[in-house]
Formats: C-alpha cells, sequence, structure tokens
C-alpha cells in the first residue's frame, strides 16, 4: 500500500452539456456521459486530506479551481471557451468527487514521474 488516496472527477450532466455546446468543431458526434467518464485523471491527495468528509471537503475547497481547470483543458485548451464564472457551487453541479484511500501497488518497481 501507498501513502496516499485518490480522488476522481466523475462528470454531471452539466460539465457533459458544456463539452458538447462548447465544441469548436460542430457536427462532430456528441459525446455520452459515458464516454466523459470512461478513462478518469485519478489526483493523489493525502491520507489525511481523505481522512473524513470534512477533510476532504476542505481539500476540494482548497484545490477546486487548480483541479476544474485542469478538467477543462483535458478537453480544450482555448480559454475562451471555459465557463467564465468557475465557482466551488459550479464544481459541484459539474463533478461528482470520487475518493479512495487503500491504493495498493502491485507492480513492485519504483514510481517514475514523467515529468508531463
Amino acid at each position: 500500500m501507498i501513502n496516499r488516496a485518490i480522488v476522481i472527477l466523475r462528470y454531471k450532466a452539466p460539465a457533459v452539456h458544456w463539452i458538447n455546446d462548447a465544441d469548436p468543431h460542430e457536427g462532430d458526434p456528441q459525446i455520452s456521459m459515458e464516454d466523459a467518464n470512461r478513462d478518469r485523471t485519478v489526483y493523489l491527495i493525502s491520507e489525511q486530506d481523505a481522512d473524513d468528509d470534512k477533510a476532504l471537503a476542505r481539500w476540494i475547497k482548497a484545490n477546486y479551481a487548480i483541479l476544474f481547470e485542469a478538467e477543462l483543458d483535458g478537453w480544450y485548451r482555448v480559454e475562451s471557451l471555459w465557463p467564465q464564472q468557475r465557482d466551488l457551487n459550479l464544481f459541484y453541479e459539474w463533478f461528482e468527487v470520487e475518493c479512495h484511500t487503500v491504493i495498493e501497488d502491485t507492480v513492485g518497481t519504483p514510481i517514475a514521474d514523467d515529468d508531463i
């Protein structure tokens, strides 16, 4: 086991609606909720930040802007396509926060930072 927890953001309907409405390539097929949530980014956080619901809520409040921008950038790198008002309420309207505290490393080799 490693001394981290993970956070995964699952897209809700308003986020998927934005993905499709903001698409600069009109005529492209619509992204479904299933497609949007198929392969999600996993964010490593400290075990302490995932100790309980209150600790996780504090961590989300402190980091939601970074997470929000990372998710938006994953779809469209053109910031003018992003919603201008990105507050904590909108974050929770767009994302379901999933947290897991038991992380098993089954590979057995050192973890390398790809420096991406």
